[in-house]
């Protein structure tokens, strides 16, 4: 596959991803690991040379959503696409389950603290759709009160796309294989055996739930606003590829500048 054709759609929400496990890998012929690693360097430095102008120009701020099951590859998308981006104009936030104080505002309380101002890059590792899915998969609440989540949720969004947050929404898909490679390869590494929790194992147990869970996101909140795209995340440098290209072109469309000085520096001498 040529890596011009390698890029993702957002996702229409008449035609959502079954997230069966084939959807994980992208169609072969796939490119070689040394290709794919060349043009993703490249577009993670096209993405750095847009974030200064970007955090210059004070316009936008950009908001970026990492979701998808454990060991979809949420902390190494950070790592590996925004390792070279200046950590003075981005910020991430990872979202568990919400503490004492959490729990006495509204579910979004917390989430609009996080939203990144003008100028900044903030990336949520989970966010706001985790308030879906885990009380609808964990039967949490009553199906009433997760079921009206889509629309506070999309009012919420466009609320903050119209005042100048550039929404990108990804859902990291990997298979079911993938994810057991990915575990075993925690429980057996003593350098990861951090990452791994027996919560995760019970997770996986309601496998098919979560994905009708995710399916029913996709479908209620990929706006026009705020787009969800579906990552083929089995391999990860195929994952890393594309959120690169869609933030590059992303920034590239928004007409950035670096702002006018706020004075005359005609005749201005450096001695």
């Amino acid at each position: 596959m040529p890596l011009s054709r390698l890029r993702l759609r957002p996702v229409s929400t008449r035609a959502v991803p079954r997230l069966i496990d084939a959807e994980a890998r992208v169609p072969a012929p796939v490119p070689t690991e040394e290709e794919l690693e060349r043009e993703t360097e490249k577009l993670v430095k096209r993405l750095t040379k847009l974030q200064r102008v970007f955090y210059a120009d004070g316009r936008y701020a950009l908001l970026i959503v990492l979701q998808g099951r454990d060991a979809s590859g949420k902390d190494g998308t950070i790592r590996k696409v925004f390792g070279a981006v200046n950590p003075q104009g981005c910020v991430v936030h990872s979202f568990r389950a919400p503490n004492d104080v959490e729990r006495q505002h509204d579910y979004l309380w917390r989430i609009h603290q996080r939203v990144p101002p003008t100028g900044m890059i903030g990336i949520f590792n989970r966010s706001q759709y985790e308030d879906i899915l885990v009380p609808r998969v964990r039967r949490l609440v009553p199906p009433a009160v997760w079921r009206e989540r889509y629309a506070h949720i999309n009012d919420f969004e466009r609320m903050l796309a119209a005042n100048g947050v550039v929404i990108r929404k990804f859902m990291l898909h990997i298979s079911r294989a993938e994810q057991k490679r990915r575990f075993k390869d925690r429980l057996n590494d003593p350098d990861k055996q951090w990452k791994f929790r027996r919560g995760d194992l019970d997770d996986r147990r309601h496998w098919r739930t979560f994905t009708g869970a995710y399916r029913d996101i996709l479908r209620r909140t990929s706006t026009r606003w705020a787009p969800w795209y579906v990552v083929p995340a089995d391999d990860k440098d195929v994952r890393n590829h594309l959120i690169a290209r869609v933030l590059v072109e992303t920034l590239g469309g928004l007409g950035l500048r670096y702002p006018e000085p706020d004075e005359d520096l005609d005749g201005i001498t450096i001695e």
